[in-house]
């Protein structure tokens, strides 16, 4: 469910037209529901009631700080990945012991500033990261909180590039050898063991490799105990999926979720983290654009629009599908299109053979679903300036992040004085 939905044939975000707002800020642009988010923290908050928990929204997915507070304004924790996301969780008022720290690569100086600024814990993925955390907490005169990321080889069914809980994906430890580097890790003098990390990748539509995971983490837990390890949680990550089109079946429910949690790990007294990103902010998003032109080609008519690739990437990553509607609703779709954006490449096609209401150049269309991996992951290619956010609050609306003009994005450049 989302808060964005037709009234006497115009969209509105919750109480807003969409069109005021492409009229007052321009196009493309990304509008945000505070309904939704709010809605869908507290379906996942609802889920895990009973157990000790902590949903920790994947800020990777919408780093905007005026999102962020939303959320940590509800008590969400956040899970980040570098020490910019951390940064922007502790801009928008999320205390240090709500931040996880994610991620394969994490500097020296990022351990060091999040060490300093204050973590929940370290979601830690190899050896040598311990050692490094291990060292600078100790010259700092710190006690660093730690969960290993184990991989349990769980082929989560999902896009290969967002999967990550196979043996072949970079990330986390492989199980088999969870016990020699836990017993490392407790060796460390800068270093307190306190949970198990997994994560085995994102938009996932079916439980199953989910709870063959969890069932492997309930297992180390209880040998990790017996070998007197203090295990007091467990992050499972996230990945639980959307459904990006609105004729597809739904995934599993948060509450759905929540049950099977109940029924791999309930046992164990442990407190729960959770890490979704894409379920919370990614039906919490719309990316309106303006139509160019249409274009008749040979054997297809072309929908030019003002949105491109380094808006969205998404369609061209990872050949996604957004549901693209008519801001001003008319006809039954009766129109075929391929939807493409204006910059110079093949790849910069959100749609082929899309069946649509007719359109003419000038009127408007929402992508759904595009508040998750949408803005974060923009560009500014071909010197497009990156696209503006908007945040909608019941009958208002503001905007989060302005769009760069032409001068402030050249004046970031500099010649050098012997040019």
């Amino acid at each position: 469910m989302d808060h964005f939905n037709y009234r006497d044939g115009v969209l509105f975000a919750e109480d807003v037209s969409v069109a005021d707002i492409a009229r007052a800020v321009g196009t493309p642009v990304y509008i945000y529901s505070t309904a939704t988010l709010k809605r869908h923290f507290q379906l996942f908050d609802d889920a895990l009631a009973g157990m000790p928990h902590l949903v920790c929204f994947a800020v990777k997915a919408n780093s905007n700080v005026a999102v962020l507070k939303t959320l940590g304004d509800l008590g969400a924790g956040m899970d980040v990945v570098s020490v910019g996301e951390y940064l922007r969780a502790k801009a928008a008022g999320v205390p240090g012991e709500r931040i996880v720290f994610s991620g394969i690569g994490k500097t020296r100086e990022e351990i060091r500033t999040t060490l300093l600024g204050g973590i929940r814990q370290f979601n830690v993925e190899s050896e040598p990261e311990l050692q490094a955390i291990s060292d600078i907490a100790s010259e700092l005169g710190l006690i660093a909180p730690v969960a290993v990321r184990v991989n349990p080889d769980v082929d989560a069914h999902t896009h290969a590039k967002i999967a990550t809980g196979k043996s072949e994906n970079k990330f986390g430890i492989p199980i088999s050898r969870a016990q020699a580097v836990y017993a490392f890790a407790a060796s460390l003098p800068g270093i307190q063991v306190v949970g198990i990390d997994v994560h085995i990748g994102s938009q996932l539509t079916d439980l199953a490799p989910f709870r063959a995971a969890y069932q492997k983490v309930a297992e180390l837990t209880e040998v990790l105990r017996a070998e007197g390890h203090t295990i007091s949680r467990l992050d499972l990550g996230g990945g639980l999926g959307i459904p990006y089109r609105r004729d597809n079946s739904a995934p599993p429910l948060p509450s759905e979720y929540g049950a099977m949690v109940r029924e791999t790990l309930g046992h164990l007294d442990v407190e729960i983290e959770i890490e979704p990103g894409r379920l919370i902010a990614g039906n919490a998003g719309l990316l309106v654009s303006r139509v160019i032109y249409v274009k008749e080609g040979e054997d297809r008519r072309f929908l030019i629009v003002d949105a491109a690739m380094n808006d969205l990437i998404r369609p061209a990553m990872y050949e996604a599908h957004h549901d693209i509607i008519p801001v001003d609703e008319s006809l039954a779709p009766s129109t075929v299109y391929d939807v493409v954006g204006p910059v110079c490449e093949t790849g910069d096609t959100f749609a082929r053979g899309r069946a649509m209401a007719p359109l003419n150049a000038g009127e408007l269309v929402a992508f759904r679903s595009a508040g998750a991996y949408g803005a974060v992951m923009a560009s500014e290619y071909n010197s497009r300036p990156l696209v503006p956010e908007v945040l909608v609050n019941g009958d208002q609306f503001a905007v989060i992040r302005p769009r760069p003009s032409y001068e402030e994005m050249i004046a970031r450049d500099t010649i050098p004085a012997w040019l």
